[in-house]
C-alpha cells in the first residue's frame, strides 16, 4: 500500500506526525502494532502521522510510554506541549515560565476567581463548560486543567513566592458549577488568605471607577528584583518587561489595593457569600 509523503515543514502538527511514523517504522512497527501498544487505534495514529488530527498530551504519554521514552528530552509529550503552547495567547507560555520563578506575584482577576487559586473542581467546570459551547476540545479541557495544576504545582517550592491577588467582588457573587464546588472554591480563598506567604483583597463594587483596571493583570518580581507584566484580554496576551511599561501597572495596582478591603474585611465578605450558598 502506498503511503502519503510527509511534510515535517508544513506545520508543527506535520513535524510531530512525522517523527512519529519515522520512529514507528524505525522499529519495524506497523500502525496496527503501535495501536496494539496504546489506547488507540490504527486508524488514531494515521490520522494522527498525516496531520489529520492534532496530537494530544493523553496521546503523546501513551506513545512515549510505547517506545520507551516517557520524561526524556525527546518525548513527544514535551513536542505536544510545546504545540499546545503555540497556541496559547501570545506572551502566555513565556509569563508561565517566569511565574514559575518569581519572587512576588501579584494578580488581578475580573469575573472568575484567578486561575492561581482555582480549586481542581472550579477549573474542571469552566472547561466543562467551554467543551459544551464547542469552544475547546474534551481533550483540550483535560490539557487546560493538567496545565492549570502544574502552574499551582510549580509555586510549592521551599522558599514559595509572595503571593498578593486582588479580585473584583464579581469573582465570588458568579457561581460556577454546583453549590458544592462554588463552596469549595470560596473555602479555597479563606485557606489561602490564611497562609503566611499571600495577600488577599477584594475590590467591592463600590468603589466604581475607582477599579484602575478593567482586565486581568498579572505583574511578576523575579529574584534579581526586575518585574514583568501580563495583560490579557479574550483574544490577545501582552507580556512586556520594560519598566516604561511595567511601573505605570504597579503604580494602578498599588492605587487598587488602596481601594480594595482589607483582608479581614474581604475574608468576612467571602464567608457571606459562601453561607448563601444554598
Amino acid at each position: 500500500m502506498n503511503k502519503n509523503e510527509l511534510n515535517p515543514d508544513a506545520s508543527p502538527e506535520a513535524a510531530y506526525g512525522a517523527r512519529l511514523r519515522s520512529l514507528r517504522e524505525a522499529r519495524g512497527w506497523t500502525q496496527e502494532d503501535l495501536a496494539e501498544r496504546t489506547e488507540y487505534s490504527s486508524v488514531h495514529i494515521s490520522a494522527v502521522e498525516n496531520g489529520r488530527k492534532p496530537p494530544t498530551l493523553r496521546f503523546s504519554r501513551g506513545v512515549d510510554m510505547a517506545f520507551g521514552i516517557a520524561g526524556m528530552p525527546e518525548s513527544f509529550e514535551r513536542e505536544c506541549r510545546e504545540i499546545k503552547h503555540g497556541s496559547l495567547l501570545e506572551g502566555f507560555p513565556e509569563y508561565v515560565g517566569y511565574e514559575g520563578r518569581a519572587a512576588e506575584i501579584r494578580v488581578f482577576e475580573v469575573g472568575i476567581i484567578p486561575g492561581l487559586l482555582q480549586t481542581p473542581e472550579y477549573a474542571q467546570a469552566l472547561a466543562d463548560s467551554a467543551v459544551r459551547r464547542g469552544a475547546i476540545t474534551r481533550d483540550q479541557a483535560d490539557e487546560r486543567v493538567s496545565f492549570l495544576a502544574e502552574r499551582q504545582a510549580a509555586l510549592v517550592r521551599d522558599r514559595p513566592p509572595m503571593v498578593i491577588a486582588v479580585i473584583d467582588e464579581s469573582c465570588i457573587r458568579r457561581s460556577i458549577g454546583s453549590g458544592a464546588v462554588m463552596g469549595g472554591q470560596l473555602a479555597r480563598l479563606v485557606e489561602f488568605a490564611a497562609l503566611p506567604n499571600t495577600v488577599l483583597h477584594v475590590a467591592p463594587y463600590e468603589i466604581g471607577e475607582r477599579r484602575t483596571f478593567d482586565r486581568p493583570v498579572n505583574l511578576l518580581t523575579l529574584p534579581d528584583y526586575s518585574m514583568v507584566s501580563y495583560v490579557e484580554s479574550q483574544t490577545q496576551g501582552h507580556l512586556d518587561r520594560e519598566n516604561t511599561a511595567v511601573m505605570p501597572l504597579l503604580t494602578a495596582y498599588h492605587q487598587l489595593q488602596a481601594e480594595a478591603l482589607s483582608q479581614a474585611e474581604s475574608v468576612a465578605m467571602i464567608e457571606q457569600v459562601r453561607k448563601g450558598i444554598p
